[in-house]
């Protein structure tokens, strides 16, 4: 059973449409909060505005948008892949390797690796290792299927997992803090070369994976069916998998994990618009990157203390999906 396509005018006009959202989004954003912000003055350089704007607001609005877009681009990747509705980002394990590295970092006490800051060189340098050790333990000779990938990377996940768990009982009572402030997710306002560096990693693979939409929609529907179409089941698994964690664990290592990004908005993006991934990848990294944004803003906002955004991805995400499942009397994946 293949994949029903889109035409090619109705595709433009939803791209556009999420595109205008999207900048919409990224406009409004950075104007909301506790302290009103004079543009003019900003502009001017004149303070307190200027460094508002430029130096948190504006940054930390960039920052949600290339982890939203990330977010649901690796999620929409990883479902076509392993052909699981419930996959995320994090279901391979290289989001719990990150973290796992973040940990160690923590409780060593190191707090610079090569000028940058040591959690995310560990997180980095934790996620290669998880991938390494899947690809590994998945391959049978030199061929891997998705199902072993999945199973591999559950049962990897979960022993790293258990390792985070007893580095944080063994920890003082200082890093037991800043493990658990850094594995609940948090986007804080980083300098302009760390989103130039993350712009530059995030936005080609993104790009990359939406220009390979067809492979995705062969592999989308079985691994047996993209082989009779003349594709590579076994370079498109490895290729994406890659991808996909290399999106992941640059993602975490700058915010922590951030949850229900990767499974809501491919969901919602296919359930009202079809599995056709032509579209369905570049609507979910425009919208992932809107959505997490307005979170963000949410999470700044709501309180007079700032509440971490993957509580509000889940507060805000989870009524909104049950809402349009139980909207939909059917589904190409239900």
């Amino acid at each position: 059973m293949g994949i029903e396509p889109v035409t090619p005018a109705r595709a433009v006009r939803i791209i556009l449409l999420a595109l205008i959202v999207t900048a919409l989004v990224a406009v409004i954003t950075p104007l909301i909060g506790p302290a009103k912000i004079d543009l003019a003055r900003a502009f001017r350089g004149e303070s307190p505005d200027a460094q508002m704007f430029f130096g948190v607001r504006l940054p930390r609005t960039i920052l949600a948008l290339l982890v939203g877009g990330a977010l649901a681009t690796a999620g929409v990747l990883f479902q076509a892949l392993l052909r699981d509705a419930l996959a995320t980002p994090y279901t391979l394990g290289v989001s719990s390797g990150a973290s796992l590295g973040a940990v160690i970092a923590i409780c060593l006490g190191i707090n610079q690796l090569g000028g940058l800051p040591a959690v995310w060189v560990a997180a980095l340098l934790g996620a290669a290792g998880v991938l390494l050790l899947v690809v590994a333990v998945a391959a049978e000779g030199r061929r891997m299927s998705s199902f072993t990938l999945l199973l591999a990377g559950v049962t990897i996940n979960s022993v790293v997992m258990s390792l985070i768990m007893l580095l944080h009982n063994l920890a003082s009572v200082g890093q037991s803090f800043a493990i658990v402030h850094w594995l609940m997710g948090n986007i804080d306002p980083v300098d302009a070369g760390t989103l130039w560096w993350m712009a530059g990693i995030i936005l080609p693979v993104c790009g990359g994976l939406c220009l390979m939409a067809r492979q995705w929609n062969l592999m989308s529907v079985g691994e047996e069916w993209a082989a009779t179409r003349g594709a590579s089941p076994q370079k498109l698994l490895m290729l994406g998998y890659i991808a996909g964690s290399l999106l992941t664990a640059v993602v975490t290592a700058v915010t922590g994990p951030i949850g229900f990004i990767g499974l809501v908005v491919p969901h919602a993006v296919r359930l009202k618009l079809g599995g056709d991934h032509r579209l369905l990848m570049p609507v979910s990294f425009l919208l992932g990157a809107a959505l997490l944004t307005v979170c963000d803003t949410v999470a700044r906002t709501i309180l007079v203390v700032e509440i971490p955004v993957s509580v509000v991805t889940a507060l805000i995400g989870g009524p909104f999906f049950i809402a349009l499942l139980r909207s939909r009397r059917r589904s190409l994946w239900l």
